[in-house]
């Protein structure tokens, strides 16, 4: 029952992502007075024509998830298509602007709405990259926090070592005093021979053991670190709630054109898409990881890819939203338009290129599975 809710929630998560970004271009380019010849549900080849409205012709096609609009004029390779009434390209470059635009708008709305909910109603606990970023956002009561000590490692041949102190643990004490900090341990070693450390470990962190340890110096060869030991949010008004949805959005954007950069910077170095990185195969696994945590951890799944997609469509590479965007502001600045032939062939190679992307990232997906 649950690998089928998955696959139906996976479907959705696709289709709706899809059919949002799609819906802000449809919206976009009927009130700028583009003629939207389809609007397809799922990818061709076409399945049933459903109904035309407005010039439009809604279709339903094989591919069943995510959608697509075709806008009249939009591949014209000559400019008596391009410019004909009710074309893209007969709109003055603002409304093409938009235009573009209005698929990205739509998925950062429709991801600011997820998180915004989340955040209040939710309890959704924000992205933090730092220690400090958290005890900040505690002192203002946007989060709970506790924070421990974690062994990050343990040094090969030190006297931690040699007494079995496993790394990766959280050190709760020290001859039976509890450390909050990592500066609270140098205080409790120092002029001793030797200490009692308290430990919790295994993967819930509920496995507890003592250890004596002999100190070198005041030293046991462990390497410390701060550590939330219990991390929690308060319900918040929905005020608070937006302005943290804004700040999340900007956090996973951000994290989202670096993750880009990574991977290309990978791909370049070593021929290999970096762990992180995932595609059709890794999402249905986040999925399915997410339908089992419940409803709140998929919409929030479904809020972070709703961004992840904004920010990959507005990227200024050909295909995209973004590289279709360089063309528009080319025409803008030079007053004439771009080679339209140029243009085609242009997109046609960026969109090869970004399926033979995919096909790698699904290829390593795969591989990630079985490995």
């Amino acid at each position: 029952m649950t690998v089928l809710l998955s696959v139906l929630a996976f479907f959705l998560l696709l289709t709706v992502l899809i059919l949002i970004h799609e819906w802000g271009h449809f919206i976009a380019a009927r009130k700028s007075g583009v003629i939207v010849e389809e609007f397809g549900f799922g990818f061709p080849p076409r399945a049933k024509k459903l109904f035309k409205q407005g010039g439009t012709v809604f279709t339903l096609n094989w591919i069943p998830f995510g959608g697509f609009v075709r806008l009249k004029g939009e591949n014209a390779s000559n400019e008596k298509e391009r410019k004909a009434n009710g074309s893209f390209g007969s709109v003055p470059i603002y409304k093409r602007i938009i235009i573009l635009i209005g698929g990205v708008f739509m998925n950062f709305v429709l991801a600011i709405t997820l998180l915004t909910v989340g955040f209040s109603v939710g309890q959704w606990i924000p992205t933090y990259f730092t220690i400090d970023e958290m005890q900040t956002a505690a002192e203002e009561g946007i989060i709970d926090l506790k924070l421990g000590v974690l062994i990050q490692e343990v040094v090969s041949g030190g006297s931690a070592a040699q007494v079995g102190v496993p790394s990766k643990s959280v050190l709760v004490s020290v001859d039976g005093i509890e450390v909050d900090v990592p500066d609270d341990v140098p205080a409790l070693q120092e002029g001793k021979r030797y200490v009692v450390y308290t430990v919790r470990s295994g993967a819930d962190l509920s496995e507890e053991a003592e250890y004596t340890v002999p100190l070198v110096d005041g030293k046991s060869g462990v390497s410390l670190i701060p550590f939330p030991l219990e991390l929690s949010a308060p319900r918040h008004d929905v005020l608070t709630a937006l302005k943290l949805a804004f700040r999340e959005t900007w956090a996973i954007s951000w994290q989202t054109v670096k993750g880009i950069g990574g991977l290309f910077k990978s791909l370049a170095s070593t021929g290999r898409v970096p762990e992180g990185i995932a595609g059709i195969v890794g999402i249905a696994q986040l999925t399915y990881s997410s339908v089992q945590e419940g409803l709140m951890t998929y919409l929030r799944l479904v809020a972070l890819l709703s961004l992840s997609l904004a920010v990959l469509n507005i990227l200024p590479f050909p295909a995209l939203d973004g590289g279709r965007l360089v063309f528009v502001l080319a025409e803008l600045i030079t007053r004439r338009p771009i080679n339209r032939r140029f243009e085609l062939m242009t997109n046609a190679l960026g969109f090869l290129f970004l399926i033979s992307l995919i096909l790698l990232i699904t290829f390593y997906d795969v591989v990630r599975l079985f490995s």
